[in-house]
């Protein structure tokens, strides 16, 4: 239960501040309206720090990310009898976080007419479609964030939490060098559980969810974290 609920937290966290920076960026009449990439960026690693620290202080392993789980449970110390157990708390808590968002810029989403930045809040979408370049953003930016984490990690040998400072740091660094393309989703729940959200929420003016985007979110970063995993476990 510990591991459910630190994990359905953190995820909720993750997305509560990573979900409230976009909005803060994009949204009509908000104090950080068209503040910038940066801006986002330095938001979303804060959230990722904040949805990591208090996973593992409530029990959870920190990862936030079934691709992360995934390939823990695969080449990793992460017990297979989790997977599924921290999956469903990570894709709930992702929902979560986006309802959360949603009522606190509620005003905001009422006041905006682009109904493109208001999903851009919920879920990642590319800045050109061609869905094999993006499905490999998605891959690559994934395999450095798990590959990079696992390196940044204080033991070489631990495959099964991660660091929260050290990956906050990673996932700045890459929405800032590799999240152009598609938004660096670089985790299946941080999109669909918010897309989802999207989908259901009465968001006044919104457009459809674009799931036939979905799948890259979901399948790159799973195929990137089993390659981190891989070649990690290989050189170690």
């Amino acid at each position: 239960m510990n591991s459910f609920i630190g994990e359905f937290i953190g995820t909720a966290l993750l997305i509560t501040l990573g979900g409230g920076v976009v909005a803060n960026v994009v949204l009509e009449k908000t104090k950080g309206q068209n503040s910038g990439w940066i801006v986002i960026a330095f938001g979303w690693a804060m959230a990722v720090f904040v949805g990591v620290y208090s996973s593992l202080k409530l029990g959870g392993s920190g990862h936030l990310n079934p691709a992360v789980t995934i390939a823990l449970a695969t080449f990793g110390t992460f017990k297979f009898s989790l997977i599924l157990t921290y999956i469903l708390a990570q894709i709930l808590g992702a929902f979560t976080g986006g309802v959360i968002v949603w009522l606190a810029y509620k005003d905001h989403f009422d006041s905006t007419n682009n109904s493109d930045l208001k999903m851009a809040i919920f879920c990642t979408s590319p800045a050109i479609r061609k869905p094999i370049n993006n499905l490999l953003t998605e891959i690559i930016g994934t395999f450095v964030l798990l590959f990079g984490a696992l390196c940044l990690s204080p033991s070489a040998n631990s495959m099964g939490s991660l660091e929260a400072l050290p990956v906050s740091l990673l996932v700045l660094g890459i929405g800032l060098s590799l999240g152009g393309p598609t938004g660096y989703a670089i985790n299946p729940a941080r999109d669909f559980g918010p897309r989802l959200a999207h989908y259901i929420l009465p968001i006044k003016g919104k457009r459809d969810s674009d799931w036939s985007y979905s799948w890259i979110p979901i399948i790159g970063p799973i195929i990137g974290a089993l390659i981190a995993g891989l070649c990690y476990q290989t050189i170690i």
